[in-house]
Order: C-alpha cells, then sequence, then structure tokens
C-alpha cells in the first residue's frame, strides 16, 4: 500500500500517541535508507520505501513504561531481561494499534542463530536522523593504532547519552515515497571532542561518563541508576521491590554512583559485529 504524504505523517502521529506518554520517542526511516548504508549480510528484505519506525527510550521511560509494567505483571518470565520484557510489551501493544497492517518488530538484542543481530539500530539511529552515530571514521587525524578497533556510538541532540535505542517497527505492506530523509544532528563538530566520547565509550564506558560529554536536558532518574547500577544476577530484588513498594529509593539514595553492571549501554555495536551487553 503507497501512502500519501499527509497518510503517512497521520500513521507516524498515530504511533507518536500510542508510545510518547510511556517515555519512547518514534522516528520514521525507509528500509532503503538503512540498507545503503550496511553491508549486504545485514540488509533487510523489503522494497527500498517500506516504512520503518525507529523506538528510543528516553529517560523517561524507566519511570513511565517500567515501573507500571513491573506493578502490572504477575511475574516477569525469567529468562528475558525485565527491560526488555517492557520494551516487546509495549512493542506489541503499537502493533495492536495498527490491526490494518502487518507490523514486523525486531528489537535491538535480537539474533539470528549465526549470531549475526538482526538489525543494525546505530544505523538505522543515524540514517533515520534522531542520532548522530559517532565513529572511527569521523576523526581525522587517529590516536589509536591503525589496526585497534573503536566501536562507534550514538548521541542524541536532547539527551546526549541518556538514551536507549530499543529496536524498529517495519510496517511491511506500507511503502512512503514522499518521505524525506533528514540529517542527523552534528552536535560534536570538535575533533578533540569525537576522540574523547569514543575514548570513554570504548574504556570507560561503565563510568557512564561519555553519555554527558556534552549538557544534557535530563539524565535518567536516581532509580533508574540505581537500577542499572545493580549487576544483572540481582535484579530479581529489586524487580520484587518495585512491586511491593512502586519505587527503589530508600534511605541510601543519596549513595547511589554512575556504574554500569550491564544492559544499559546499548547496542554496542559497528556495521558487522555487537560487544555484549
Amino acid at each position: 500500500m503507497e501512502l500519501t504524504e499527509e497518510q503517512c505523517d497521520a500513521l507516524v502521529k498515530r504511533a507518536h500517541i500510542s508510545l510518547a506518554s510511556r517515555g519512547f520517542e518514534i522516528h520514521p526511516f525507509k528500509i532503503g535508507w538503512y540498507n545503503e548504508h550496511v553491508q549486504e549480510a545485514f540488509r533487510l528484505s523489503y522494497p527500498a520505501d517500506t516504512l520503518g519506525l525507529l523506538v528510543i527510550s528516553t529517560p523517561d521511560m524507566f519511570e513511565r513504561a517500567f515501573i507500571p509494567f513491573v506493578k502490572e505483571q504477575k511475574e516477569c518470565d525469567g529468562i528475558r531481561d525485565p527491560i526488555d520484557q517492557c520494551v516487546a510489551y509495549y512493542f506489541n501493544k503499537v502493533k495492536e494499534d495498527f490491526p490494518e497492517y502487518e507490523v514486523e518488530s525486531i528489537h535491538d538484542y535480537e539474533m539470528h542463530h549465526s549470531r549475526r543481530p538482526k538489525i543494525l539500530v546505530q544505523t538505522v539511529g543515524h540514517v533515520s536522523g534522531a542520532v548522530y552515530y559517532y565513529q572511527k571514521s569521523d576523526v581525522t587525524d587517529q590516536p589509536w593504532p591503525t589496526d585497534k578497533k573503536i566501536c562507534g556510538v550514538c548521541y542524541h541532540p536532547v539527551y546526549g547519552g541518556w538514551f536507549g535505542l530499543r529496536g524498529v517497527l517495519i510496517f511491511k505492506d506500507v511503502l512512503c515515497p514522499p518521505l524525506q530523509q533528514p540529517l542527523p544532528k552534528d552536535v560534536i563538530p570538535s575533533q578533540e571532542k569525537r576522540v574523547e566520547l569514543l575514548n570513554k565509550f570504548n574504556f570507560h564506558w561503565q563510568d557512564w561518563t561519555f553519555r554527558d560529554l556534552l549538557p544534557v536536558r535530563q539524565r535518567y532518574s536516581q532509580e533508574q541508576i540505581m537500577y542499572f547500577s545493580t549487576k544483572p544476577k540481582d535484579r530479581p530484588e529489586l524487580i520484587q521491590r518495585i512491586k511491593s513498594t512502586g519505587t527503589l529509593l530508600g534511605d541510601d539514595s543519596d549513595q547511589v554512583q554512575y556504574q554500569d553492571k550491564g544492559h544499559s549501554v546499548d547496542s554496542l555495536e559497528t556495521n558487522d559485529s555487537v560487544i555484549p551487553k
């Protein structure tokens, strides 16, 4: 089904209404934009004008989506990360809101049997104009050895590094030829700052300082920091606390420090590999 510009805008607005109140952003893109920037093995087998929506979690997602999800669910399945479970739940809600279309969801963590990622969300972030994907190739005078692998990192024009690329929704039977590709905002034009960002992300990612390279409008809350600073094996206790009290904050909340213990550095990927979260 080929949509006009007005129809495409209306569809995107419907999806926005479905997710914005839960702390998510959506950014439309064409599959062709993505396919032009990835190796053949990562390309998606849809027509170039097929509509996709990138879903980003903002700092508000934890309180607006995750905590209500945990409180309403009888139990997490114990297999997937609770954050992933929550995002999948809201992806499904969007699909239910569009019964007239065939919608495929691909999450940032999904892999093929070969361990190849199903989608390179950082590339989607860049081509959709949502974030700028800074890579080693964006530094002209590189301080690293030629053979040193430096993973790229996306930076949001509003939230800096305080966000998550959660996946895409593909409207398999929708074509949007009029959709115009926006350019991502290059918020770190300085070569020196780009080196600093990539060094912080690659070599000091656990202290989260890469997220604050530039002033940001909003960071993760104390509860969110506490959750992600806890090792995944210890998070079931936090889930139970949310269920029983609705919060993670207690008398020791002032002592929370930024220290990533897993699954808060979102989609550390290049165009041909993925670092485990």
